[in-house]
């Protein structure tokens, strides 16, 4: 755990922090990070973490991440800043005032709800609330990744129930998080320290082993040696460097192969300094100097991962006979991959910048914000979340495309991901050029094709089923996507005729959801009814009706009603 590490030794506490931040964005306004450490340090004079020290190191240590990470000023204050609302009399409003409204969303959206009023559902409805936030501004996660480092890197102050507790949520949702934003140099961190909370005995074996490896430090510089030279002789412009295995990933290796001792194979990166055909170049090099092992190359470059991660893997028969495994990619490939996300923000002039926080990157995102929209209840919200997350995915081609489905997904899931009609009017589907039944189990690779009754090309008789889902395709879909368009489809086939007042009350309480969103409320219907008249709607009723069918955005009325409360002028 040796990356993103603060040790905070300097007589003045901002110094560190704004020496880093300053390596990277030369440029920075060194004024506004001491403003902001100001006003955290003296509203949370007097607080002190389960460790006995005080509590300002906390947010410190997070904006250190931060910066260390090469994020931007803003993110660096708003990290300063991101407990004060929740755990002093500062407010949201306050916060405006000093700092804009840019700080005060990415603080907004790691503020945690209270569990006195919200009881069991706090913890979902946070990381619901927080999911929205990085919807408008993905920075939200960032920040709230680098405060879960920080607090698991302190954890022992806390009882092991606790630990427990908060090592097992951390890697169902967090990690994954971190994992689908593409921050590689982050995850480690956090994947390791959650090791050493929930399998301590594993955690000190490893240490053990990466401690006394006799003669691993001259092998692996004699691969690197060799290895730069086989890239020079094919004229390949390239860097080649050891890229040491993080104990979780050692780990999870020596687990899944059932290993006495732990599986901990030398590891070189040579990163191509030219284009992507550049690194296939590198390939043949590295091949013609040590025989491939079969079966242990993977092309990453040309099938990305979910997370948009780009490389070529391969594993060799190295020097005295050893496996080594050799990653191969370009020099805007690997800063894509360490620091995902975050990227744009560390190489905002780069190339790869648009690349890190385009469109592409989130839209796994995008995806989870459209059916949460869908989901009232947060903590089924958080079970497809986490199901959305899952670390199992795999890649299969249909229609001429890739799509990105979790492990032991079926034919049906794969055609609800292609559009939700699909889904509905699925009939039957081919494998590999084989038909197979709809609840067939999809592997790695499989190239796949779905049919329905519009295609044409299946024969329906007369007098069929109509048309649509079955209600047995919930037996086995895994994708949180099939799952909820097939639900809703049977929800809206067995509704029965909704009245005005019904939908006058969905609608007045989808506003109330939404405002919990904001960690907001109603006193009286007073502002909605100024609301209904600005929008040109007769009464409050007919505008609540508007909401429920959707002709209304939910999120749409209340950020107008909030600016209505809060500016009323």
């Amino acid at each position: 755990m040796s990356f993103l590490s603060f040790q905070g030794n300097d007589d003045d506490p901002v110094t560190t922090l704004t020496r880093t931040h300053r390596a990277i964005h030369p440029s920075a306004d060194a004024g506004v990070l001491r403003r902001s450490y100001a006003v955290a340090e003296n509203m949370h004079r007097g607080q002190f973490r389960k460790s006995g020290d005080p509590y300002i190191t906390h947010p410190l240590a997070v904006a250190q991440i931060c910066a260390e990470l090469g994020m931007d000023t803003t993110t660096l204050v708003a990290a300063l800043l991101h407990d004060t609302v929740e755990d002093t009399s500062y407010t949201l409003e306050t916060l405006n005032g000093d700092f804009g409204p840019e700080v005060t969303h990415l603080v907004d959206g790691v503020t945690k709800f209270d569990k006195a009023f919200y009881g069991k559902v706090a913890e979902a409805e946070t990381i619901r609330k927080m999911i929205i936030a990085a919807g408008k501004d993905v920075r939200v996660l960032v920040i709230k990744l680098a405060d879960r480092l920080h607090n698991m890197r302190t954890l022992d102050a806390r009882s092991p129930a606790s630990r427990a507790r908060i090592a097992t949520a951390t890697l169902d949702v967090l990690v994954p998080l971190c994992d689908r934003l593409g921050i590689q140099a982050l995850k480690r961190d956090l994947d390791d320290v959650v090791l050493y909370h929930l399998e301590p005995d594993s955690f000190s074996r490893i240490d053990e082993h990466v401690k006394n490896r006799p003669g691993w430090s001259e092998y692996v510089e004699d691969v690197r040696v060799k290895a730069a030279a086989a890239l020079r002789r094919s004229r390949v412009d390239a860097k080649v460097a050891p890229r040491p295995r993080h104990y979780y990933s050692i780990w999870k290796d020596t687990v899944a192969g059932g290993h006495a001792v732990p599986l901990d194979l030398p590891r070189i990166v040579v990163i191509v300094d030219g284009p992507e055909t550049d690194c296939y170049a590198a390939l043949g090099a590295i091949h013609g100097q040590w025989r491939p092992v079969a079966g242990r190359f993977k092309d990453f470059i040309a099938s990305p991962k979910n997370n948009l991660y780009r490389s070529l893997h391969t594993t060799v028969t190295g020097p005295e006979g050893r496996l080594v495994e050799v990653l191969i990619r370009t020099v805007s490939m690997h800063r894509c991959a360490e620091y995902g996300v975050a990227t744009g923000y560390r190489y905002p002039k780069s190339p790869e910048a648009s690349d890190a926080t385009g469109a592409d990157q989130l839209t796994w995102l995008k995806r989870v914000l459209d059916w949460e929209q869908d989901t009232t209840d947060a903590g089924q919200f958080l079970a497809s979340l986490r199901c959305d997350l899952a670390e199992g995915q795999i890649q299969v081609f249909a229609h001429g495309n890739t799509f990105d489905l979790p492990a032991g997904s079926t034919p049906v899931d794969l055609a609800y991901e292609v559009s939700a009609d699909k889904g509905d009017q699925t009939l039957a589907a081919t494998i590999n050029g084989r038909l197979a039944p709809l609840s067939s189990p999809l592997r790695d690779g499989d190239v796949v094709e779905i049919f329905t009754e519009t295609d044409g090309h299946v024969e329906v008789e007369p007098g069929a089923a109509p048309r649509g889902p079955r209600k047995e395709w919930l037996g086995f879909v895994k994708s949180t996507q099939a799952q909820m368009q097939i639900n809703r489809y049977f929800a809206e086939e067995n509704a029965p005729g909704i009245s005005i007042a019904d939908k006058v009350r969905l609608g007045r309480a989808t506003i109330g959801l939404t405002l919990r969103k904001h960690d907001r409320g109603l006193a009286s219907e007073v502002p909605l009814r100024r609301l209904a008249e600005e929008l040109g709607y007769p009464d409050l009723e007919t505008m609540l009706v508007a909401v429920t069918e959707r002709n209304l955005e939910p999120d749409q009325v209340v950020e107008q009603l909030i600016a209505l409360v809060d500016h009323p002028d």
